[in-house]
C-alpha cells in the first residue's frame, strides 16, 4: 500500500484535500489544509513501512497536534474526524482506477480508522479543557474585586455561590488586600438569588479569610426577603456588620475611615 500511495500521491492528496475542504467550508485556507495534510500524507506513507513503530508515534503526534488546534478553532468533531476519514475514499478510487491494491485496503482502513479514534479521543480532550478554561475565566469575571475608596474594597456578587466560587471570592479579595493593604472590604449580595445555610457559610469563611489579613468586612444587599430567610434558618451572622444597600454599607466604612459625609440639597 505505501508503494501505491509515493506512486499516486499527487492525485491521492489532491482528492483528500478536495474533501476535507468542502466539509470545513472555509474555516481554514486551502493552503494551510494542503500544508497540513501534505505533512500527514508523508508521515502515513512512511509510517506504513515503519517496522519498529517510531515513525507511527511521529504520525500519530502530527495529528494529535492538528486535533488540538481543531478543537480550540472551534471546529465540531464531524469536521475534524472528517479530516482523516477523507483519506480511505481518496485512496479507494485511486485504488478503483488503477485496478489494483485491493488487497492492501482492508488492513490500510483499519489503520486509518485507528488514527480516526486518536483524532477523536484527542479533540475531546482539548475541548474539555477548553470548557474548564473558559468556566475559570468566567468564575474570575462574576468575582470582580474593586476599589471602592482608599482603603475600601468592593466585592460585588451576583448569581449563585457555590464552593468553587467562594474560593476563587477569596483568593481574588485576599490578592486585593496584599496588593493595596485596604482596611475594609464591602460584601454586596444584592445580586444572589437566595441565601441559605450554605451561602451564608461561604460569606462567613471568606469575611472570616478577610479578618486574618487585618480587614473587617460589611455585607451588603441584606433585603427583606434575605432577612426573613436567615432569620428563619437561624443563621448567625455574629459581629459581623449587614447594611440594607451598598450605599449604606459604604457610608459606614466612610464614617469609620473618618470620612464627613454631608446630605445634598
Amino acid at each position: 500500500m505505501a508503494k501505491l500511495l509515493r506512486a499516486d500521491a499527487g492525485r491521492v492528496l489532491d482528492r483528500w484535500v478536495e474533501l476535507v475542504a468542502g466539509n470545513v467550508r472555509g474555516r481554514i485556507t486551502e493552503r494551510e489544509l494542503r500544508a497540513e495534510l501534505a505533512e500527514l500524507f508523508d508521515l502515513l506513507v512512511r509510517a506504513l513501512d515503519d517496522a519498529d513503530g517510531a515513525e507511527r508515534g511521529e504520525l500519530r503526534a502530527a495529528l494529535a497536534e492538528i486535533s488540538r488546534g481543531r478543537a480550540r478553532q472551534g471546529f465540531s468533531p464531524t469536521e475534524t474526524a472528517v479530516g482523516v476519514f477523507a483519506l480511505k475514499q481518496a485512496v479507494l478510487e485511486a485504488i478503483e482506477a488503477d485496478g489494483a491494491g485491493y488487497a492492501g485496503f482492508v488492513p490500510f482502513s483499519a489503520f486509518v480508522d485507528d488514527l480516526g479514534l486518536v483524532t477523536f479521543e484527542t479533540y475531546a480532550a482539548e475541548r474539555e479543557q477548553v470548557i474548564v478554561d473558559q468556566a475559570e475565566q468566567l468564575l474570575e469575571l462574576s468575582t470582580p474585586v474593586v476599589k471602592l475608596w482608599d482603603g475600601i474594597l468592593g466585592v460585588p456578587l451576583v448569581g449563585t455561590l457555590d464552593s468553587a466560587r467562594t474560593q476563587v471570592v477569596m483568593e481574588s479579595l485576599l490578592q486585593m488586600l496584599v496588593d493595596t493593604g485596604s482596611e475594609f472590604a464591602v460584601i454586596d449580595i444584592t445580586g444572589v438569588p437566595a441565601v441559605d445555610t450554605e451561602v451564608a457559610q461561604h460569606l462567613l469563611k471568606t469575611v472570616m479569610a478577610a479578618r486574618l489579613m487585618g480587614t473587617d468586612c460589611v455585607i451588603s444587599g441584606i433585603r427583606p426577603q434575605i432577612a426573613q430567610t436567615i432569620v428563619g434558618l437561624g443563621i448567625e451572622f455574629g459581629d459581623i456588620v449587614t447594611k440594607a444597600t451598598l450605599a449604606d454599607a459604604l457610608a459606614y466604612t466612610l464614617r469609620r475611615r473618618g470620612v464627613r459625609i454631608e446630605d445634598g440639597d
